[in-house]
């Protein structure tokens, strides 16, 4: 029987630790990569949206999901808001749904 080169050499060591880091850090960096340019602005993104409807207050105007542009006229505790579309018209909606604060007004100021 005859034995070709292939067959005859040895085989690669097993204690290759560094080689093995070697291949996975393609994987590594692209997962730096990945976190750095998606995940982490829209972390920071979700954040800002969050601080801004927990800001909402009467008066302020506001844009909700559908495409509604409305004045706030109440805010409940329930995480819903009581909105006016037109003159007599109000409706509630869920704070989550408000896509943008159009105009917000000064707070109320203090009585001595």
């Amino acid at each position: 029987m005859f034995a070709t080169p292939a067959f005859a050499q040895a085989a690669g060591g097993a204690g290759g630790g560094a080689a093995a880091i070697g291949q996975f850090l393609p994987l590594i960096l692209i997962f730096v990569i990945m976190y750095f340019l998606l995940i982490r602005p829209q972390q920071k993104k979700v954040k800002q949206h969050k601080q801004m409807v927990e800001a909402v207050r009467r008066g302020d105007q506001v844009v909700t999901q559908g495409g509604l542009i409305a004045k706030v006229t109440h805010v409940r505790e329930d995480g819903e808001l009581e909105v006016e579309i037109a003159p007599g018209v109000k409706v509630r909606v869920v704070k989550s749904t408000i896509a943008q604060v159009i105009t917000k007004t000064e707070p109320a100021a203090e009585s001595k």
